[in-house]
Order: C-alpha cells, then sequence, then structure tokens
C-alpha cells in the first residue's frame, strides 16, 4: 500500500512540481497533485488552499508545496489552524521543520534550488521525525487564541 502526499505550485514551481511528481511515485507515493497544470502565470493561494484543506480534513497527512521564493505558499498554507508549512531550502532546515516543528508541508523555493537539491530536501524531511517533548508544548502554543 502506497503513502499518499499531496503537491501544489504556482507557475514558478510548476517544472519542478512535475519533475518531483516522477520521483515520489518512484518512491511509493501516492501523489494527488492540487496543481497548477502549466507554467502561465497564477495565484499561489488558489492552489495552497486545497492543499491545507486536505490534511486538515484528514485525506492527506502531509504535502510538499512550491513557489518561486517559497514564501508565498507558506505564508498561505499557515493561515490554516492545522497546517504547519516550513520553507526549507538545505537539507538540515529541512530536517529541522520535522523534528522541531513537526512540519506536515515542507515548502520549496523553486527558483533558488535545482531539482537535485529538491530530492535532497525532500530525502531530509522524510527521513526525519518529530522529537517531541519541549518542542510539542511549542506547537501547542501555536493556534490562535491561545
Amino acid at each position: 500500500m502506497s503513502k499518499k502526499i499531496g503537491i501544489a505550485s504556482d507557475h514558478a514551481g510548476y517544472e519542478m512540481k512535475e519533475f518531483l511528481i516522477g520521483y515520489l511515485g518512484s518512491r511509493g507515493y501516492e501523489v494527488l497533485d492540487f496543481g497548477t497544470d502549466s507554467p502561465e502565470s497564477v495565484d499561489y493561494p488558489d492552489y495552497a488552499h486545497p492543499l491545507a484543506r486536505a490534511i486538515e480534513s484528514g485525506e492527506l497527512t502531509e504535502g510538499v508545496a512550491l513557489c518561486g521564493s517559497g514564501e508565498g505558499m507558506t505564508i498561505t498554507l499557515n493561515k490554516h489552524q492545522g497546517i504547519r508549512a516550513g520553507l526549507a531550502w538545505i537539507p538540515e532546515i529541512a530536517r529541522l521543520i520535522r523534528q522541531h516543528n513537526n512540519a506536515n508541508i515542507i515548502v520549496l523555493p523553486a527558483r533558488f534550488i535545482t531539482n537535485d537539491e529538491a530530492v535532497a530536501l525532500l530525502e531530509a524531511y522524510f527521513e526525519s521525525e518529530f522529537e517531541g517533548g519541549r518542542h510539542q508544548r511549542r506547537i501547542d502554543k501555536i493556534p490562535a487564541g491561545c
């Protein structure tokens, strides 16, 4: 049985997203593609929100998001209470967003990394586990209204 993962990008991340869909498939993931479907200019929130809702609803447990800098996707995704999206550009950051923040979406800055670097980031992220402990106490303080 394969593990499901969601992926979403805007136009700046489209080419890398297509590459990563193939990579993830080769690693045994069933990939749900939330778009975009071409390199034509689009608005990143239109793709971030459906990915976030799929995770919040329990349809998926984690995802990958891409845009030019990664910032737009990260900001939009983190507007959702059930999302902890972390922007990674080096493997150590990819590990830490999982280990310390229990990120459920890794965001990649497609204009600033290569496909090989993206693979290294995903490997670091997926191979890491949440450490819990003091980190859980901090995550519990994140929801609005605390």
